[in-house]
């Protein structure tokens, strides 16, 4: 039985009221007549006792947070004129989606005063949540299970011209619920082991609507399940394949947000098949269900096997499946615009189903807690997992799930550019393989045109879905792909140079024989300065040349064979002396530019004399 309900404290009076009046803080008050309700007269206006700046509630069974509470005269207590009115209980949305970049944001200031009040923080958590498409009826389900935590009686389901209220729902095409909403009272219910817990009902926003993309959707039912002990899947008719592709896409991507575990992921699972019209094959109920269910997931070994792994998948999610065939609630219910939730316009086959499936999700003995990784979760630790959730979600380590055409279209289109792909690389290894010889650079270059042209006629014969634009991007992606396999083939080729591998050490012997012919003349001319300068660059290019071979050898120090090897184009591709010093002294002509810009302005013809003394100038002159 449902002792308390939160947030705010709100107590089932029933026979025992003198010890639920001393949990309130009203120890010395006796006994008396203590609920006055017109069962048929619901959501009236409370009457609120005040008594030393205390104040004392009833939510009366049926009637949840409107009726009124009269003390008997003997009780000393007054009751006010003016009653003081508090906030009724109702749904919180705790997850929206921004409209802006769809991305879901979390209330965390309202799911924290809904979970941390005092006494129910640290209570082990039972989650209740209702999930699946849009305009199925998720929201008109919750208000019965309100209705019964609310009256755990034998009449909870309430009287024949009471309308249905709580979680807001209406009939029509367009949906109602967005993100995720719960409800703003969390039931504390004693188990019968003695133990009590807190019981939260969640409403999610329907998937596939017509304002939410496919990670929307993903999203706000993976939260829920990641969050939920019982996630009821909320169907329409039957249990189509698509329901079970939807399930494991949804379940797979709140799997990947979650730490892995030997254990499976999730816990309870029930699919709530609404309308269910072939009570000849399947009776309503529980027993139907479960003899339906088991035909729908078995596995065969004649299936396919794409069939065989989404049965697979759901069973390994969850820990426990059921499965409740609901009938129809009737004519009145779906064609009345006016329709209210009364009884007296549902059908009696769907009251009487009701009566069974509410108590077998939320009766004390029936309770699932919140477990996770093994370990069962309170309120508290509820509050801190919505936060760790809602972050992963709104960055950007998950991959986005896509709609079925967006996912087939790609793989489509991915294959076609590896097919093309691999037909370019079939016929540039035919002529410059691995064991083909050197290739002048032009031929290949003449090779690698026609073949990419080959390449993207293969492309763009092959039968794609998506249409042109989107064909276009990956088309583009096959050009630039196939670029890059032209320069690996390129730096291949030219490694079978063997001039090309040969040019370091050549052009380091070139410098050495240089630097030692001019060491030689100009120390014999009495130049000792310009003798001294070769002999030093003829040291420097030893050593170089002595650091490339061990590099070489050893592969170490790979950076400095790098940079040896640059250093070694750079002289080779000059060709002329001239060339090389003159790209050798390009960092110092940089350097003095800016110095020499700040000279003041010389006189027309006069120079500073650097025509003279630059060897390298073409129009050499010698200035007086």
């Amino acid at each position: 039985m449902a002792k308390e309900s939160g947030p705010r404290n709100r107590n089932h009076f029933g026979s025992s009221s003198k010890s639920r009046l001393e949990d309130e803080g009203f120890k010395d008050m006796d006994d008396g007549s203590i609920c006055h309700r017109n069962p048929t007269a619901p959501f009236t206006r409370p009457e609120n006792l005040m008594n030393n700046s205390s104040n004392i509630r009833n939510i009366s069974f049926g009637t949840y947070p409107d009726d009124g509470v009269s003390p008997s005269p003997d009780e000393g207590i007054e009751e006010e004129k003016a009653p003081f009115e508090e906030e009724r209980p109702g749904p919180v949305q705790i997850v929206r989606a921004r409209e802006s970049d769809c991305i879901f944001d979390l209330d965390i200031g309202a799911l924290e005063k809904i979970l941390l009040q005092d006494h129910l923080k640290d209570l082990n958590v039972v989650v209740v949540s209702v999930a699946g498409a849009f305009r199925k009826g998720k929201s008109f389900i919750l208000d019965f299970m309100l209705r019964y935590m609310y009256n755990q009686s034998d009449s909870w389901i309430g009287g024949e011209d009471e309308p249905l209220t709580g979680f807001k729902w209406r009939g029509g095409c367009e949906r109602e619920t967005t993100g995720i909403q719960v409800w703003s009272d969390v039931f504390v219910v004693e188990k019968p082991d003695g133990s009590k817990v807190a019981v939260l009902l969640v409403d999610t926003q329907g998937a596939f609507d017509s304002q939410s993309t496919i990670k929307d959707s993903a999203t706000v039912f993976a939260l829920s399940t990641m969050t939920s002990s019982v996630q009821v899947y909320n169907l329409s008719h039957n249990i189509q394949e698509d329901d079970l592709q939807h399930l494991q896409l949804f379940t797979e991507y709140g799997r990947l947000a979650m730490e892995e575990t030997d254990s499976k992921p999730f816990q309870t699972l029930m699919f709530l098949i609404r309308d269910w019209s072939s009570p000849y094959e399947y009776n309503y109920g529980l027993e139907g269900g479960r003899a339906f269910l088991l035909k729908r997931l078995e596995v065969k070994n004649n299936q396919h096997a794409e069939l065989q792994n989404v049965r697979k998948h759901i069973d390994s999610c969850f820990s426990n499946t059921s499965c409740f065939l609901l009938p129809h609630p009737g004519l009145k219910v779906s064609t009345n615009k006016d329709f209210d939730g009364r009884l007296k316009d549902i059908e009696e086959d769907f009251k009487t189903q009701l009566t069974e499936l509410v108590p077998h999700l939320l009766a004390p003995d029936r309770l699932v807690e919140k477990m996770i990784s093994g370990s069962k979760i309170t309120c508290r630790d509820l509050v801190e997992y919505f936060k760790a959730y809602i972050k992963i979600y709104q960055g950007d380590e998950l991959p986005h799930p896509k709609s079925m055409l967006q996912a087939t279209a790609e793989a489509n289109n991915l294959t076609a550019v590896a097919g093309a792909k691999d037909l370019y690389s079939r016929n540039m290894e035919r002529v410059c393989g691995g064991d083909k010889p050197y290739m002048a650079p032009a031929d290949l270059e003449h090779c690698h045109a026609a073949y990419c042209e080959d390449s993207v006629r293969y492309f763009c014969s092959i039968k794609k879905m998506g249409g042109k634009e989107f064909c276009q991007r990956y088309q583009d992606q096959l050009e630039t792909e196939l670029e890059e396999a032209y320069n690996a083939f390129s730096k291949h080729n030219e490694g079978k140079n063997i001039f090309y591998a040969a040019r370091t050490p050549a052009t380091l012997f070139v410098v050495m024989f240089f630097t030692y012919v001019v060491s030689g003349v100009t120390g014999f001319i009495g130049l000792s300065f310009f003798a001294a300068l070769a002999n030093l660059i003829l040291g420097v290019a030893l050593l170089v040349l002595c650091i490339w071979a061990y590099v070489k050898y050893s592969g170490e120090f790979r950076e400095a064979g790098m940079l040896i090897d640059q250093l070694a184009e750079v002289l080779w591709e000059q060709r002329t002396v001239r060339k090389v010093i003159s790209k050798l002294l390009e960092p110092v002509r940089s350097h003095l530019a800016w110095p020499l810009s700040l000279l003041p302005s010389l006189p027309s013809g006069a120079t500073l004399g650097l025509k003279a003394v630059d060897p390298l100038n073409n129009n050499y002159k010698k200035t007086n």
